[in-house]
């Protein structure tokens, strides 16, 4: 890919990345990987998944100029929103979802377990789970349960089994702990479809190449729409795929700057945050050494967000790679900046967003953080439906 920082044959974006997981799932991690080698090269394998992203899923989706937002923002900017929140199950998680099920069909597999935090990546493993006719089983933290409702109602109606995990903080990083354990149980004929650029390789790079359908359109509309790249770059950074799937064409463009936006919560210096760049350090977690939320023991931190998407100690290799070399600058945006972001979007441009783009949308809503007359695309990853009970609770409306 033009612009990547890799990662090696072994997995490694710089020093970032690897494969840490136990004896009984290096073979079939392995095997992930030399599967995803070939289909990666296989033309009937990519002409398959283009059939689904467009005539399933809705591909290309629109780039809209935001003229609220860049209104809002003054200095003569332009404000475009790259509108993931309009793909089928209405978040950017379905492009990677649809990749990794057609790979686990390829590869003979009749069941795929996953995590979810937002459920947003529940819902779109259970939309292609089925789509292509596979047992599907989603681990979910019941905290997230409880703040997503909705989207484990989708989930169950899709025909997915959805386990609530009480364990830790009951919430993304035990989610995803549950979901190692059953795929060590059932390797033989179960995938495990990882959501974001996170884990054991190959999934940070396999997931980073299912997304960057997002980065390559948007650079076609934008030249179709200015005739010139864009200045800079925004997303909002959880486990990381939605902003590497938009950074990852543009990488090699030194005049575009990037910016991924993490949850600061109730601030860095409260430690109520998921703001892992500001206050994190390198370390294993999960299958993968990124940059981590921990103790000076190495103890996992709690986080917190108001985003169930975003509220995860950990951060793609790729990401840690990228902000260590300086080709991407992490900033954090607090709850209540987000929740204005939110409602600014939908009253100003009529478009409710979730609360994890909402995040993205804070920041550049910052008016001094833009230059005048600069050119701004903003990676609207997912709508807002699943976070309006949370918004009514925060706004003391009850759900």
């Amino acid at each position: 890919m033009s612009g990547s920082v890799g990662p090696n044959e072994k997995g490694y974006f710089g020093e970032f990345g690897g494969c840490f997981v136990p004896e009984t799932l290096m073979t079939p991690v392995l095997e992930l990987a030399a599967a995803y080698e070939e289909a990666r090269e296989d033309e009937e394998f990519q002409r398959e998944l283009t059939y689904y992203l467009m005539e399933f899923a809705g591909r290309p989706t629109p780039l809209t100029f935001a003229r609220g937002l860049s209104e809002e923002v003054g200095r003569g900017a332009r404000i475009y929103l790259k509108r993931e929140d309009l793909l089928h199950t209405g978040a950017h998680k379905l492009n990677n979802t649809l990749g990794q099920v057609l790979l686990a069909r390829r590869m003979g597999k009749r069941r795929v377990v996953a995590e979810t935090g937002a459920g947003q990546h529940g819902v779109a493993t259970a939309t292609a789970a089925a789509l292509f006719g596979l047992e599907c089983v989603i681990y979910m933290g019941a905290e997230d349960v409880r703040r997503q409702a909705p989207n484990v109602q989708r989930m169950r109606i899709l025909g997915a089994s959805v386990h609530e995990v009480e364990t830790g903080s009951r919430t993304l990083k035990d989610a995803i702990n549950e979901a190692m354990r059953d795929w060590v149980t059932h390797v033989g004929h179960t995938a495990f479809i990882l959501g974001s650029v996170l884990g054991p390789h190959p999934y940070p790079m396999m997931v980073r190449d299912f997304q960057a359908t997002i980065g390559r359109e948007v650079r076609e509309q934008i030249l179709d729409a200015e005739d010139r790249l864009p200045d800079r770059l925004v997303a909002c950074v959880g486990g990381g795929s939605n902003s590497i799937g938009l950074f990852s064409e543009f990488l090699a463009d030194d005049g575009v700057a990037m910016v991924g936006v993490e949850a600061g919560g109730e601030g860095v210096a409260s430690g109520r945050h998921a703001a892992r760049f500001a206050g994190g350090a390198p370390g294993v977690f999960q299958g993968t050494l990124t940059q981590v939320l921990q103790d000076a023991h190495g103890n996992i931190l709690t986080t917190h967000s108001i985003s169930a998407g975003l509220d995860y100690p950990a951060v793609g290799p790729e990401h840690s790679r990228l902000h260590q070399i300086g080709r991407v600058r992490y900033v954090d945006v607090g709850d209540e900046e987000a929740l204005a972001g939110f409602h600014f979007l939908a009253r100003r441009e009529g478009i409710i967003p979730a609360l994890e783009s909402s995040h993205a949308v804070a920041w550049v809503m910052r008016t001094e953080v833009l230059e005048p007359h600069e050119l701004v695309i903003i990676n609207l990853s997912g709508r807002g439906d699943k976070d309006l009970d949370e918004v009514a609770r925060q706004a003391g409306m009850g759900a």
